[in-house]
């Protein structure tokens, strides 16, 4: 796959077998969510059998089509399902989702679906087959489903890849990753770039020569334009992307340090 830069990144497609397993996982999840939702409304609407049935069907598909939709825009891609098996719906050019793919992806899901078992509960069960869906990602060479292929998408395997000593705490220009200005228009940056940073810098062992200085030509010099960033004389490109890396994985580190110090704290204060 290509990025914006126009450098290629290798990822490894989910297979149908992986898919199926994170979509029974939803599934599930969402029984669970309409179970429980059908018992608030029939006990709500006891008195009106009618509406409560309607408002069950409803809730039903709002629950459905809404649970794919929301969490893959607003969890990049992913689904509990997804995240479970290590599973993502990224664009075919490599980048995330946005809230525009994940509603085109699963606007189709009730075709993907076909053929369809609709017993007189379906808006409790909902089974399907998802033999179009499945028969189209089959014969796809990028096991796109008809969802996929409208929003230009596909559904990859995470690798967990380990950020290098190296990258987490440099040993040069430890004064310019101090610098306020620097570390302001580090956190400036939106999610997409630190996406594409982090994906440049954890792989740029595997790029030819050329590429990779190409890369990080391209890299530094949208960062200097876009996000006011001022690169030294002395520092090449590639160190200059590789030190907003640093401090990006820094600030991660103390939003995650900040965060369990209030949750020990509120526990503490639970336990006074």
């Amino acid at each position: 796959m290509l990025t914006p830069e126009y450098v290629e990144f290798d990822f490894v497609l989910a297979g149908l077998s992986s898919r199926m397993l994170a979509w029974l996982i939803d599934t599930v999840v969402i029984i669970g969510i309409v179970l429980v939702a059908s018992i608030v409304i029939s006990i709500a609407g006891a008195a009106l059998p009618g509406f409560a049935s309607a408002l069950m069907m409803i809730a039903y598909f709002l629950v459905d089509w809404g649970y794919f939709i929301v969490l893959e825009a607003v969890w990049s891609g992913q689904t509990l399902g997804k995240k479970a098996l290590g599973l993502r719906v990224i664009q075919e050019s490599g980048v995330r989702i946005g809230f525009l793919q994940a509603v085109l992806r699963n606007l189709t899901r009730p075709i993907d679906r076909l053929p369809a078992v609709i017993p007189q509960a379906a808006y409790l069960v909902g089974p399907s087959l998802y033999l179009v869906g499945g028969s189209v990602a089959f014969l796809s060479k990028s096991h796109q489903r008809l969802g996929d292929m409208l929003a230009g998408t596909v559904v990859v395997r995470e690798r967990r890849l380990k950020i290098p000593a190296s990258l987490a705490r440099p040993d040069v220009e430890l004064t310019l990753l101090k610098d306020p200005t620097f570390r302001a228009r580090v956190a400036r940056l939106t999610p997409e770039e630190e996406a594409l940073i982090f994906a440049a810098a954890l792989r740029r062992e595997e790029l030819g020569m050329e590429a990779r200085l190409t890369l990080f030509q391209t890299l530094a010099q949208r960062l200097q334009d876009d996000a006011d960033f001022h690169k030294p004389a002395h520092l090449s490109d590639e160190k200059l992307v590789l030190l907003i890396a640093a401090a990006l994985v820094a600030r991660n580190t103390e939003r995650t340090q900040a965060a369990k110090g209030r949750g020990k704290q509120s526990r503490f204060a639970l336990q006074k």
